[in-house]
């Protein structure tokens, strides 16, 4: 099993002059600490307007600054949001390339529709179009990253003349692709298309196993036609995380963190009721928590096996891995059973203190880590020998890429036809 940290820039309120800095500068040396521990990725989000819940409408110039206080770490956007109101497809394009460029070839393409009335309606966007929307331009993009010159698309979102897009990125035939996934059926559609499958809900490892079994029995199955022209077959999970020799003190540190993260999420997705520039979330997690499935009690229950729901007369609040090595340990050895490929562990929420994280990231990385690392190369090897000719296969019914027009020209003269 591999793994992950994961950003939101959460900044719960009140807010002083330098926070914003302050929680962009704590985040970065986090980065460079975890690039040290040797973990895997860094993951970072793409949200415009979802106030104290996520300030990173930027990811690219986070991740750029990351790149260069790092060496191995891969950097990982999670998500880009793809619908042509958010961003064009060739701009995207064009900050990936550049990005895997100024990394050294580190990154890894993660993409996405939104959700949010706060941000489709902000840019836009029309909810009912957002999925094709996401496929047709992820379909250029990917065509832009190898078509020298992009031969241009007529679609329905999507409209653009022969280009010659450049930067190239350094991985060919491009970074590896991912999609964001909440249900089954999302991380079913990513298996038919060859992404990678971001899970951003929390679920139990025998629920994540039902949905890594049908992931890849499907990328094996003739339904897999690769949006891109590699397939990422993974399946990653996320999971609140702070972690502390004492099972107390790691919560005292992470849970209300985790449980703001948690709470804030559904607020924005489905059931806040939101004036911008005054609306306090911190204030309403602070009354509401325990309505909406983060009762701190429950979930603050020591001495048990670690669950991403802990339960209580038939109440479930979030918890995740916030725990001893020890728990979170025998957590992730039932993910890694379930056939979980990598665990992104989120632990920059609400008011989780910078140092904390850094404890908790430097004693996984000692006491966690080393066990699932030892086990990796084996666990690719034998996914490389039981999916390369399915994945051989799936990129068969992938159309290539297109030849433009050779005869195509573009004048200068802004007076020519």
């Amino acid at each position: 099993m591999k793994f992950g940290v994961f950003y939101e820039h959460q900044l719960p309120r009140p807010w002083a002059p330098d926070d914003e800095q302050g929680l962009i500068q704590n985040a970065l040396e986090q980065v460079e600490l975890a690039d040290r521990l040797g973990f895997d990725y860094v993951w970072e989000v793409e949200h415009h307007f979802l106030e104290e819940y996520s300030h990173s409408s930027a990811p690219e110039v986070f991740l750029a600054a990351a790149s260069q206080r790092t060496r191995q770490i891969r950097l990982g956007h999670g998500i880009v949001l793809l619908p042509p109101g958010f961003n064009h497809p060739a701009r995207v394009a064009e900050r990936i390339a550049m990005l895997d460029l100024v990394s050294g070839g580190r990154v890894e393409f993660g993409t996405g529709e939104s959700s949010s009335n706060m941000e489709l309606g902000g840019f836009g966007v029309d909810r009912q179009a957002k999925r094709a929307q996401w496929a047709e331009s992820l379909d250029a993009v990917t065509r832009m990253f190898v078509e020298t010159p992009f031969a241009g698309c007529d679609g329905q979102f999507v409209k653009m003349p022969v280009r010659n897009v450049v930067p190239k990125p350094v991985q060919k035939p491009h970074p590896p692709l991912w999609v964001a996934c909440s249900r089954r059926d999302t991380i079913h559609m990513a298996a038919t298309k060859g992404l990678g499958a971001l899970s951003f809900s929390f679920v139990e490892p025998e629920q994540a196993k039902e949905w890594v079994d049908d992931y890849y029995s499907t990328v094996a199955s003739e339904a897999c036609v690769p949006a891109g022209f590699a397939v990422n077959a993974n399946v990653a999970v996320t999971l609140p995380f702070m972690c502390h020799q004492d099972e107390g003190e790691a919560i005292r540190r992470g849970l209300d963190g985790g449980h703001f993260f948690g709470f804030s999420l559904g607020y924005y997705y489905v059931y806040g009721r939101h004036q911008p520039g005054r609306t306090s979330l911190w204030d309403q997690f602070h009354t509401q928590r325990s309505a909406m499935g983060f009762d701190r009690a429950v979930a603050a229950q020591t001495g048990q096996p670690l669950a991403a729901q802990m339960l209580e007369q038939g109440i479930g609040s979030l918890r995740g891995a916030i725990g001893t090595p020890a728990q979170i340990r025998d957590m992730l050895r039932r993910y890694e059973a379930a056939g979980v490929d990598q665990a992104i562990l989120v632990s920059q929420a609400g008011r989780n203190q910078h140092q904390h994280i850094l404890e908790a990231l430097e004693l996984f990385a000692s006491e966690v880590m080393p066990e699932f690392h030892g086990r990796e190369a084996a666990h690719q090897a034998a996914k490389q020998a039981r999916l390369s000719q399915a994945v051989e296969a799936a990129l068969a019914r992938r159309e290539g890429p297109r030849q433009a027009d050779p005869g195509y020209m573009v004048s200068s003269d802004p007076t020519a036809g």
